[in-house]
């Protein structure tokens, strides 16, 4: 809820209580929390890489409050990179006069940073996206701030929540078109029918959770394909979760590695199932019975995680090696230091991100004369 905020202070004390070298700002929508830039620089701060996950939809704003500041320190830069912006369509005229004669005090921004993710809440092509979230324009807006986050130099990934209707052609099809855009990565996950979502289903769109979410069996039948996706597309998800997606192997939940904080402290036991909060991380791990939990040999040890295979649960057993196969050592040294795919890159993104490109290294050897 918008009424109950956490304290800037208890969210960068979360992150160095737990020292994930990795947190992703969720929500609801964060950008509406009021101390997002002082977080996202924290963290930074801090030495964490951050994803900050986002509908999109103020983005832009976003970036262009980045270009406000930008304006003040580097102004032929900012000017340069305005007038791509502008002849792209991404800010208007009117726009770029706010920018240079901003209305209110010029904040430090959400700058583009090597260690920074704008991570875009995508579900499909437009008219699956739209549906899902009940708003039509969504996904034009998102592409719009994706495209506009490349040309300033922003890393961008998206992440895809597959439920039962979507059809692995429209994946693929959405996978395809983001590299088209130039996108860093992506996130995807098997929608799970956890109570809270449930409850939504049926109150926010009156259908029932087995008309929407997955099966195990059905996210596998999904899946197929989700390895050959892992070698085509620039997935951020290693190779041995893509093949437990697959139904090529099982893995067990390890939720404990990515936990979730929250105005109500630690979650437990689980991002998607809520027994309680604990006033600490180690309070969580100590307090929450692990054995009781996930799917094991076929057996839901909680009948809550029948069907889950969500990448909060499964993804760190793959990536810390925790049911180890023969060559899984080899997998995950090639999907982190190896060469990413790129997706199927378009002539006219290059175009746009090496215009960019351009625009701020010519903008870094004027200033260094």
């Amino acid at each position: 809820s918008i009424k109950d905020v956490m304290p800037l202070a208890d969210c960068l004390g979360a992150a160095a209580e737990c020292d994930a070298p990795m947190v992703s700002i969720c929500g609801g929508e964060p950008l509406i929390y009021p101390h997002i830039e002082p977080l996202v620089d924290g963290l930074l701060a801090q030495g964490r890489i951050v994803y900050l996950c986002t509908n999109a939809t103020a983005m832009r704003r976003k970036m262009r409050d980045y270009l406000a500041w930008l304006y003040l320190r580097r102004r032929c830069e900012a000017e340069e990179l305005m007038q791509v912006l502008v002849s792209e369509e991404l800010i208007t005229a009117a726009q770029r006069e706010e920018i240079r004669n901003p209305k209110s005090e010029v904040r430090v921004p959400i700058a583009p940073s090597r260690w920074f993710y704008w991570n875009v809440h995508l579900d499909g092509m437009e008219k699956t996206h739209d549906a899902i979230v009940e708003r039509e324009g969504v996904f034009r807006e998102a592409v719009a701030a994706m495209r506009m986050a490349k040309l300033l130099g922003y890393q961008v990934a998206t992440n895809t929540t597959v439920y039962r209707e979507t059809e692995a052609r429209e994946i693929e099809e959405m996978f395809t078109f983001l590299g088209t855009l130039g996108v860093d990565g992506h996130t995807i996950s098997p929608g799970y029918e956890y109570d809270a979502a449930k409850r939504d289903m049926v109150t926010r769109l009156g259908i029932q959770p087995e008309e929407f979410f997955l099966t195990r069996a059905a996210t596998r039948k999904k899946f197929a394909r989700a390895v050959e996706w892992g070698r085509k597309f620039p997935i951020l998800g290693t190779p041995i979760y893509l093949e437990f997606l697959a139904g090529m192997r099982d893995l067990t939940c390890s939720a404990w590695a990515i936990p979730t904080r929250n105005v109500r402290g630690w979650k437990g036991p689980c991002y998607l199932m809520t027994d309680g909060h604990y006033g600490s991380y180690r309070e969580l791990l100590e307090r929450t019975d692990w054995s009781r939990l996930g799917v094991v040999n076929g057996v839901a040890l909680d009948p809550r995680c029948e069907n889950c295979m969500v990448h909060c649960g499964y993804e760190p057993t793959a990536s810390l090696g925790l049911q180890a196969q023969p060559g899984d050592l080899w997998k995950n040294i090639t999907f982190n230091f190896g060469a990413r795919p790129s997706g199927e890159a378009g002539p006219s993104t290059e175009k746009r991100v090496g215009k960019a490109a351009e625009v701020r290294a010519t903008a870094e050897r004027t200033e260094s004369r």
